[in-house]
């Protein structure tokens, strides 16, 4: 039998934000219950088996149970889990007042241990009542990363659930309810949205489309249906993957707030999902929403990302493909900037004011607080002009911690700090020297041209940075592995910064965060398209980005901001900014 995860749920963090008590709103669990059964072939004599495997409060099983037809009512047999035992005798009383004749059983258990413990046929319920698939499963998972879950209990989750990399709960309780699911079910449920565009949910991804019939998937966006800080989303789906639904006939509806004037009124978000591709509308609290209805794109493997499709969409990339050289992977390895693990100590904006004086180890810090278009821009406030002390080398033998020793002021500086920077046991264990940063990178590489950006902003904010400085972990950048292909990090930089990349990003990607905010992180910035460098387009827009850098910031770098947006839509064969959808 495979190991069994110890899941707690409701300890040790934020009641709130861990354990899906983050409970479902009414009006979002009657939608999801009303998706459900618009697809289930309710069956004329027998038991109907409901199931919730995270139950909370018994929103969703009211809202099931309320929205079956009231001549099969009778017939519902309920059964829920939750590992929180207020949660579960609340929905107790709520449902049984409720429905004082339904066959109503919640209890206090983990779904993924009795989903793991189908798997070697033993698993009974408390009553000894056989487990038998289900006809309803409706859920709303717990949200809970990797690093709240503790790197034991994922580890344990992911071997069990066949997962990599960095697991969200959520994941395994998916894959779990495809166990439990009966082969004519059906099951909605709500997650966060973040499986669909981020590398650690290609496992789910894969699985989901192998385990399910996926129906629908609704991606809710910034619509902020709940308290917690969490982009939810909704997929419907049935439980027999064999009769093979293609990607390109599962519905994709998705909602994003916009600037753009609405032409229409809608009565809420979820009301909002009924309008047609492509519509803007206004909801009574006066945001303005984008809705766009389509198919799943689900890419050239299992894993790939999820994305919205759409005849208008897919023309637009196709034409983008047509006039695609290569991608930003082609120019170098994109990376994360450096991680002390100890920030506190490395990074600081102080240095010149020490008892000790200013350790001599010092290097320039480029942080979000930098982040400008094409040229970095020296913080307003001088608390955000950090140095780095940088105790790291590059020798013959590749890269080196310092002899701390040559360098009394920032040994003396770090002995003070030793007792703390010697708590870092990974890094110790690891072989490496107390005083270390825990990923400080290539020391030579620091001195080469490179291009920045933050990993989360509204417009795109990529410079190209000249100056020497060490990149934080807060930003990613960019070098050219190939020393003869320099002018390919300007192409980048001017395409990295311009409208047509906007779009591109959301087509592609369309994962953004509360505010309109993007996520540029190395999966998607890969991603990025290059036109062919020898075009006439491209040769210009390579000296024109030269130039804005040169003059940044200014009145004419600006102006001239326009010029080099033509060009770049005109090298992806566009004739102007009209095609931006």
């Amino acid at each position: 039998m495979a190991s069994k995860p110890n899941i707690v749920r409701y300890t040790d963090v934020d009641k709130q934000k861990l354990d899906g008590s983050t409970y479902t709103p009414k009006l979002l669990a009657d939608f999801v219950a009303k998706q459900i059964l618009s697809v289930f072939n309710i069956p004329k004599t027998g038991d109907i088996r409901v199931l919730d495997p995270a139950c909370g409060d018994g929103e969703l099983l009211d809202a099931l149970i309320l929205n079956v037809p009231s001549r099969a009512r009778k017939r519902i047999v309920v059964r829920g889990f939750d590992t929180d035992p207020d949660a579960i005798k609340n929905a107790i009383s709520r449902l049984h007042a409720k429905y004082p004749d339904l066959d109503i059983q919640l209890e206090q258990k983990d779904f993924l241990q009795h989903t793991l413990n189908l798997q070697g046929g033993d698993d009974l319920f408390s009553l000894n009542e056989q487990a038998e698939p289900f006809n309803l499963v409706i859920a709303n998972p717990p949200y809970v990363r990797t690093q709240v879950m503790g790197a034991e209990q994922s580890q344990n989750i992911a071997k069990s659930f066949n997962l990599s990399g960095r697991v969200d709960l959520y994941y395994p309780f998916i894959l779990g309810i495809s166990r439990v699911l009966d082969s004519n079910g059906v099951t909605g449920v709500i997650t966060s949205n973040r499986f669909m565009t981020t590398k650690s949910g290609q496992d789910v991804r894969r699985e989901m489309l192998t385990r399910f019939n996926l129906l629908s998937i609704w991606d809710l966006g910034d619509t902020k249906l709940f308290d917690a800080a969490v982009l939810p989303s909704v997929f419907v789906a049935t439980g027999n993957p064999s009769k093979g639904i293609t990607a390109d006939k599962i519905l994709f509806t998705s909602i994003y707030e916009t600037k753009d004037e609405p032409t229409t009124k809608s009565l809420d978000a979820l009301d909002a999902l009924t309008e047609k591709d492509d519509t803007v509308t206004e909801v009574p609290d006066g945001r303005f929403f984008r809705v766009r209805r389509g198919t799943l794109a689900s890419g050239e493997t299992l894993e790939s990302v999820w994305r919205i499709a759409t005849k208008q969409t897919d023309q637009w990339l196709d034409t983008v493909k047509a006039h695609t050289w290569d991608r930003f992977s082609r120019i170098g390895k994109i990376r994360v900037g450096v991680k002390s693990t100890a920030d506190k100590i490395f990074l600081r904006s102080d240095w010149n004011e020490l008892p000790t004086g200013r350790p001599e180890l010092l290097k320039p810090l480029i942080t979000r607080k930098y982040a400008q278009r094409f040229k970095a821009q020296l913080p307003e406030n001088p608390k955000h002009r950090k140095e780095i002390l940088y105790p790291h080398e590059t020798t013959a033998n590749g890269r080196s911690a310092v002899d701390i020793d040559l360098y009394p002021k920032s040994a003396r500086y770090l002995e003070q700090h030793k007792e703390k920077l010697e708590s870092r046991k990974y890094l110790i264990d690891a072989g490496r020297n107390w005083y270390e940063l825990w990923v400080p990178h290539d020391p030579a590489a620091w001195s080469l041209p490179k291009l920045v950006f933050p990993d989360i902003s509204e417009k795109p904010m990529f410079w190209m940075d000249t100056s020497g400085g060490v990149v934080n972990g807060e930003c990613y950048w960019l070098q050219c592995k190939n020393e003869s292909e320099q002018d390919l990090l300007w192409l980048a930089l001017a395409v990295a910064n311009s409208s047509f990349i906007e779009v591109f990003y959301d087509h592609n990607f369309n994962n953004k965060l509360y505010a309109g905010k993007r996520r540029f992180i190395t999966q998607y910035v890969n991603q990025f398209p290059l036109p062919n460098p020898d075009l006439t387009e491209s040769i210009a827009i390579i000296d024109l980005a030269k130039f804005i850098y040169e003059k940044t910031p200014s009145a004419e770098a600006d102006k001239l901001g326009s010029e080099l947006e033509a060009l770049i839509w005109k090298a992806f064969g566009f004739d102007s900014k009209e095609f931006t959808r």
